[in-house]
């Protein structure tokens, strides 16, 4: 079921579909050690920016959820944080207001950090993460090798919006998800993961994901 403004409704109230909850199976796995309804929000937000784009445009950013001490100390802020100073409920992820927000901040260049349990702590940060022990297909940007980095050298895990409209999820310096929102990329689309991987699709979106 769509709102007026075709977005689903399981999106406007938090909730998930069983169809959503199976298409992100692979990746909502209790042996993340993260909070997993937080790595759902912030994966169909991602969702709806690879969608909507922006202003008539793609972009692409960066989501780090969890370990956000961590990630904290391994990043910088670009410009004055636009978080800095507004209390927490404000910036939680089920807040309308907060998503709106998010998505015009997106246009910015740097990542968002999310706390496990929901809260945008930062926006427009540097990863300052060592990129020596990772390593991503050739054709990905700065912002995959900074996914990368960031959640080999924390517990993080990190969601890419790329311009292609395509979202892939790390961990532990991998790529471990692709998720490609509109059917028709799929054909013209190759994958950047290695190794087995199980695909996952419904009538709007298909998820493949690397098999543990």
């Amino acid at each position: 079921m769509m709102t007026k403004t075709g977005i689903p409704v399981e999106q406007k109230t938090g909730m998930m579909k069983d169809s959503t909850r199976y298409l992100l199976g692979g990746i909502l796995t209790k042996e993340r050690g993260i909070n997993l309804d937080t790595l759902a929000k912030v994966i169909l937000l991602a969702l709806e920016i690879a969608r909507e784009g922006r202003e008539g445009r793609k972009i692409g950013t960066m989501f780090i959820v969890a370990d956000s001490d961590r990630v904290m100390k391994s990043s910088r802020c670009l410009i004055l944080d636009p978080f800095a100073g507004h209390p927490a409920d404000s910036r939680h992820i089920d807040d309308h207001n907060l998503r709106e927000t998010v998505k015009e901040l997106a246009q910015l260049d740097g990542a968002f950090v999310v706390s496990d349990d929901g809260v945008f702590l930062s926006a427009c940060r540097y990863i300052n993460a060592s990129s020596n022990e990772v390593k991503i297909p050739l054709g990905l940007g700065s912002r995959h090798m900074a996914a990368a980095s960031i959640t080999h050298e924390t517990n993080a895990v990190a969601i890419v919006v790329s311009e292609s409209s395509i979202v892939r999820i790390f961990d532990n310096g991998e790529i471990i998800s692709e998720l490609i929102p509109e059917m028709w990329l799929l054909s013209r689309y190759s994958l950047h993961m290695e190794g087995r991987y199980t695909e996952r699709t419904d009538d709007q979106l298909t998820v493949i994901s690397k098999d543990a």
